[in-house]
């Protein structure tokens, strides 16, 4: 089934990332060249970046300029502040493997209305590689309609990952649940942008994928891609607010089902009450047992009192 035409929405969102992905290529060429800053330890920025999403902006607001933004790298300084619609930017997804000349980074464009994804693009700008999706229209790999693979037992399934780098994250939790998961499936892969592990998910080319650590740019346009190709995605207790809780798992129906069951005792959901609650002698209070997967609803973008996407 080919999607014979785009969504004008879409079809903006396209230009913008071919147009940052041509800024990345050229820039590919002399490595060497850049300028590198870093934003914290392990945590990489580029002029690339910058370029690659000022380009972006200028394309989506240039069609919309009554749009808002929430860009990586600049925020929230650009477009409408209170906007229903919300263009969410991850001008170079993959930073650190760009900077090192691996060639695994993209490009990641989606659009909220209401705080629900409607559009979303990823651009591999090293392949040529266009996944995009509408909501309620399909998921594709240029023209070539996505589906989620069709594997049922976790010992057959190869699941994408990502390490956690930043300083303040859990290392011991993650060794946990890398050593769980191992111990039960076919593979394990950390290629380095999150946003191409989840579009791989619903090519099928991964059977899950599960990450930590996640803000809203580099999981909203995914996250619908994967929807649209039949998969689901939620936190590690299975509920639809992922994007606020800094930790995703994916999958095709059957994984995603497996993994949230082996992933649910690592969540960080915890209730505010449980959270401020502290045992008599100070300590933190117990976490709570983990909850049972939940029905999956529509990927929701939460806003705080500024308007600001909540991470």
């Amino acid at each position: 089934m080919l999607q014979t035409s785009h969504h004008p929405m879409l079809n903006v969102a396209i230009k913008a990332a071919r147009a940052a992905g041509a800024i990345i290529n050229r820039a590919s060429l002399d490595l060497e060249a850049l300028r590198i800053n870093t934003k914290s330890p392990n945590d990489f920025v580029t002029e690339v970046d910058h370029a690659a999403e000022g380009v972006i902006i200028e394309t989506l607001l240039g069609a919309y300029p009554d749009h808002g933004i929430l860009a990586e790298e600049s925020g929230r300084t650009h477009g409408a502040k209170h906007s229903e619609y919300v263009w969410i930017i991850d001008p170079l997804d993959g930073t650190t493997n760009f900077i090192h000349g691996l060639p695994m980074y993209c490009v990641s464009i989606a659009l909220a209305h209401r705080g629900v994804v409607q559009q979303a693009v990823v651009y591999d700008p090293t392949r040529n590689d266009l996944f995009y999706a509408s909501k309620g229209r399909g998921a594709f790999l240029n023209d070539r309609r996505l589906r989620v693979s069709k594997r049922t037992r976790m010992s057959d399934a190869l699941i994408g990952t990502g390490f956690p780098f930043r300083r303040g994250d859990n290392f011991k939790r993650y060794v946990k649940m890398f050593e769980e998961v191992m111990q039960h499936c076919a593979g394990l892969r950390r290629p380095g942008a999150a946003a191409l592990d989840l579009c791989y998910v619903a090519a099928g080319y991964y059977d899950a994928f599960f990450e930590t650590g996640l803000q809203p740019w580099d999981v909203a346009a995914g996250s619908l891609i994967i929807t649209e190709a039949g998969g689901l995605i939620g936190n590690f207790t299975g509920e639809a607010d992922f994007l606020h809780q800094r930790e995703v798992v994916a999958g095709n129906p059957k994984i995603y089902a497996q993994l949230v069951t082996m992933l649910a005792p690592y969540t960080r959901v915890i209730k505010e009450e449980e959270a401020a609650a502290t045992t008599l002698n100070g300590d933190a209070a117990p976490a709570p047992a983990p909850a049972e997967p939940k029905k999956r609803g529509a990927v929701r973008i939460k806003k705080d009192e500024s308007g600001d996407a909540a991470s």
